[in-house]
């Protein structure tokens, strides 16, 4: 079963941390990220270089920044297989963005 792992943080969230730091949370990603279950994943650009798109009476719409105005942003994902939402639970839990205060968001793929 696929499970899109959304994993929001602070923006810059990871800026307190020394260079040794963030070289281990890089590690630590690169380890979740290669293990195989993983099969897509990416860190995206910061929130101010989105852009929304709408399309209202036929007309495309285009805004800067996020959609929403929250405290936390999307800053990446996984596209994950597991078994069962406990073993895609269990690996969203080991991100090193949730241990330095963000969330992982976690939801299974409509399949199909």
């Amino acid at each position: 079963m696929r499970f899109a792992l959304m994993i929001y943080t602070e923006p810059g969230y990871d800026e307190g941390l020394s260079e040794a730091e963030r070289d281990a949370v890089v590690a630590e990603y690169a380890v979740l990220f290669g293990d195989g279950q993983c099969v897509a994943a990416a860190r995206l650009q910061p929130v101010e270089t989105a852009t929304c798109v709408r399309v209202q009476g036929g007309r495309t719409l285009m805004t800067d920044g996020p959609f929403a105005d929250t405290k936390e942003v999307l800053g990446g994902f996984c596209l994950l297989e597991a078994a069962n939402l406990d073993e895609a639970v269990e690996l969203a839990a080991r991100f090193p963005a949730v241990r330095l205060g963000g969330t992982v968001e976690v939801r299974p793929v409509v399949q199909g």
